[in-house]
């Protein structure tokens, strides 16, 4: 039954079931219009049978019609809560009216067609077509009758004219009582007069209406050529007349009317015979009026019957309906929510009733967990601050080493900022250096961990937990960074406070020497000259030397003004362009227009003159390995970003070391003659300037070196307290 239904929705069955219905209705009209209009004609009736079986056919899909619409209209009232109830309580009451108004009407409609085909039937019709034959002889004896009478009275009446005269005085009475004795309503004698017109002599009971010397000529001339009577008859009355004396032109003229007493059963008879003929001209109309009353009947019934069907559902779903709602709307979270409907004693207000207690314990039951979390989240927040404030990175764990808990910035050191949340996987997976070291039970300990080509330094610190272990851990590199960059400074001091100090006398001695006795040696002067030079040279690139140490130990603190990044870099390339005329230097200027961000203008020409001028040592070093048709090209690009400045120098040089990690730190070359300083102090100028610098190959071959400038270093340096402790320490230096 449920895939029938399942499947009758989706195929629409009762929209084929109503487009059916209304095919066979139409069919049945159209089967019922065609049976009684082909009929034979004569008056025959149709079969009973057949009449009860087109009403009934018809009856049948038009009630299947006023249900499906009951039911369409029950389904568009429910709209949709509860159409299921209401289509049943529709088809059950349709199904109530409907059943037994067809057996109803079916049997009356067969119980009248059995009495039309009784009082139809060929006894009933032969019988009165007897009585018609009946009521015709009856009038025919009549007009016999009146015409023996009327022959009978004129030969009285002659009788009389013979032995006296109209003008006696009982004449009158005999005259009355010839008429009345023969059952004569009217009578008149007519005396023709000599130009051939009839008068009236005498008369009886003669109506004004009645003028009997009006009577077609013929009558007359029929009486005048020797007929003793001659006899109308008329639907109003019996007429005849005969001669009561020919030669003299004396007419008797007798009529029987209506008021008559015999002509009166006589038309009787005939009405009844007329009436039943034309009843039975009329039964098939009357069979077809009577099916149509029947069945407008019948679907005024089961119309009635779906209308209150309608009214019942809507009173009683109605409360269902509500329910419905109310159960949907404390679903999505109203638990305030009552119903008003009715709160009596029937099941209904019962439902109402335990609905509202039981919204009113979920509303109650709700705030205290409303309460209740509101308080944990509070707690959760407060716990979530704490967490974030805290400038180490937090893990927590459960016993088997699933991550429970991460603060940000832990995060932020194992994963980057864009990395996914890594709850409930193992701690191996995310840092195996950290996981040996909470397995192994040290409560504290340095572990190395690689960051996407970065190697980190972290100082992990393990503590017991109700459930599992909490982790923390600081990034200590740049700690260890700024403590080996100071304590190179305090080296570089040193070493350039011990060596400038005898550098001068040296210096001032060989070239007092040179001057003093470069006359008096005779032998081997050039040789002389030679030494003496070389020991200036060597004290002059001593004397360099230590001025990068006293440059990169006492870089002094940045100075910032509003200056245009692109003249400083401009400025700084034509030095290059003057100076090595061999290489081809390009520009390339990602939008036009000056750039302004806070700088120290000498600090940062100095970062690019020797990041150019590394670019170029690159370049003359490949130079130098007389590669044929090589040509070395440095190119810059400078760019605008949303936090300052970005500048690029690409270079097709040697490109970069294996160890390019570590060429940034002091005293770290990869040339005969550097001292490892300039990338070192360039570095720490970016990082003075709230930015950074990074390496990657070139295509082709090369380096590309990138630097970024913060737009407003002093603002990076408030929001960045790691920024600040290493311009603190930058500046200590």
């Amino acid at each position: 039954m449920r895939r029938f239904v399942v499947a009758s929705r989706r195929a629409n069955f009762y929209m084929i079931l109503e487009i059916i219905a209304g095919l066979a209705f139409a069919g049945m009209v159209a089967a019922t219009y065609y049976s009684f209009s082909s009929a034979p004609e004569g008056g025959q009736l149709l079969p009973s049978a057949q009449v009860a079986s087109l009403l009934i056919g018809t009856l049948i899909p038009a009630i299947a019609l006023v249900v499906l619409v009951g039911r369409r209209l029950a389904i568009r009232r429910a709209a949709g809560s509860t159409a299921r109830l209401h289509v049943r309580l529709v088809f059950f009451f349709s199904m109530v009216a409907a059943i037994p108004t067809l057996l109803v009407a079916g049997f009356a409609a067969f119980l009248f067609q059995s009495g039309v085909d009784f009082w139809f039937s060929d006894d009933s019709r032969g019988l009165m077509q007897n009585a018609n034959a009946l009521a015709e002889n009856y009038y025919e004896q009549n007009q016999l009758e009146v015409a023996n009478e009327t022959v009978a009275m004129a030969s009285d009446m002659r009788y009389w004219l013979e032995q006296r005269t109209l003008a006696d005085s009982g004449f009158a009475d005999f005259y009355r009582y010839q008429a009345q004795g023969r059952d004569l309503n009217e009578s008149a004698i007519l005396q023709e007069l000599p130009d051939g017109t009839l008068r009236t002599a005498a008369l009886f009971d003669l109506p004004a209406d009645n003028q009997p010397q009006n009577l077609q000529s013929d009558v007359f001339e029929r009486v005048r050529g020797g007929e003793s009577v001659v006899v109308i008859g008329g639907p109003a009355r019996i007429e005849a007349v005969s001669a009561i004396d020919r030669d003299s032109g004396i007419y008797l003229y007798n009529a029987r009317n209506s008021e008559a007493q015999s002509f009166i059963s006589f038309e009787n008879a005939k009405n009844i015979a007329s009436a039943y003929e034309l009843l039975t001209n009329r039964a098939r109309a009357l069979q077809l009026r009577f099916n149509l009353a029947l069945f407008f009947v019948s679907i005024i019934l089961v119309m009635v019957a779906v209308w209150f069907a309608l009214r019942f559902a809507d009173r009683q779903v109605e409360p269902l309906t509500e329910l419905v709602g109310a159960a949907r709307k404390v679903g999505a979270g109203n638990f305030s929510l009552r119903v008003d409907g009715r709160t009596g004693n029937d099941e209904i207000g019962q439902l109402n009733r335990a609905f509202n207690r039981m919204t009113a314990q979920i509303e109650q039951q709700t705030d205290a967990l409303v309460r209740a979390n509101s308080q944990l989240d509070a707690r959760r927040a407060f716990m979530e601050t704490v967490l974030e404030s805290v400038t180490a990175g937090i893990i927590s764990i459960s016993p088997d080493g699933q991550v429970m808990l991460m603060n940000s910035l832990a995060q932020q050191l194992l994963l980057g900022e864009r990395g996914p949340t890594p709850l409930q996987l193992p701690l191996e997976t995310l840092s195996p250096q950290i996981a040996a070291l909470a397995a192994s039970g040290l409560p504290s300990g340095i572990v190395n961990y690689n960051k996407g080509g970065d190697l980190l330094t972290l100082a992990v610190k393990v503590a017991a937990a109700p459930e599992g272990q909490v982790i923390t851990f600081e990034d200590i590199t740049r700690q260890l960074l700024d403590q080996r960059q100071a304590a190179w400074s305090d080296v570089a001091r040193r070493i350039a406070h011990e060596i400038k100090n005898p550098l001068t006398p040296i210096q001032l001695a060989t070239e007092r020497l040179k001057r003093r006795y470069r006359k008096q040696i005779e032998l081997d002067g050039e040789l002389f000259d030679e030494l003496t030079n070389t020991i200036v040279r060597q004290v002059g690139a001593l004397r360099n030397m230590v001025d990068e140490f006293s440059s990169f130990a006492r870089l002094p603190k940045p100075v910032f003004r509003e200056e245009n990044a692109v003249d400083l870099v401009r400025q700084s390339l034509f030095l290059q362009e003057v100076a090595h005329p061999g290489i081809n230097f390009s520009v390339d200027m990602a939008e036009e227009g000056p750039i302004v961000i806070a700088c120290d203008r000498h600090q940062i020409g100095q970062a690019m003159t020797n990041v150019m001028k590394n670019a170029v040592e690159a370049v003359e070093a490949r130079a130098s390995n007389a590669e044929p048709d090589y040509r070395g090209a440095i190119r810059v690009r400078i760019a605008a970003t949303d936090g300052g400045l970005m500048v690029s120098v690409e270079d097709n040089g040697v490109g970069l070391p294996h160890d390019q990690d570590s060429i940034v730190e002091p005293y770290v070359t990869t040339r005969e003659k550097g001292t490892g300083l300039g990338l070192a102090i360039v570095n720490k100028i970016v990082e003075e300037h709230g930015g950074d610098m990074t390496f990657a190959a070139a295509e082709g071959g090369g380096t590309k070196v990138t630097l970024r400038f913060a737009r407003n270093p002093i603002a990076v340096v408030r929001n960045n307290p790691g920024a600040q402790s290493m311009l603190g320490s930058g500046t200590a230096g």
